[in-house]
C-alpha cells in the first residue's frame, strides 16, 4: 500500500499457478475482483485481479 492511489500504466506484475480456478477462487474469498476474466495466448493462460488496495496484478499458468 502506498499514500496515494493507484495509477493506471503502471508494470502489471504476473504471478504463476498450477491452477488457475483454485486461485482465483481464493483471490476472491480474500476480496480480490476480476478485472478480466481467463484467457488463452501463447504460453498459457492467465487472468487479471484487482487486489483490495486497487492495485492489478495477474495470474498465469502454462497447463
Amino acid at each position: 500500500m502506498t499514500t496515494g492511489s493507484p495509477k493506471p500504466g503502471g508494470p502489471l506484475i504476473i504471478l504463476y499457478a498450477d491452477d488457475l480456478a483454485a486461485t482465483q477462487a481464493r483471490l476472491e474469498a480474500a476480496g480480490a475482483r476480476i478485472v478480466v476474466e481467463t484467457f488463452s495466448f501463447p504460453g498459457g493462460s492467465r487472468f487479471h485481479f484487482q487486489d483490495p488496495d486497487g492495485y492489478e496484478l495477474a495470474v498465469w499458468s502454462d497447463k
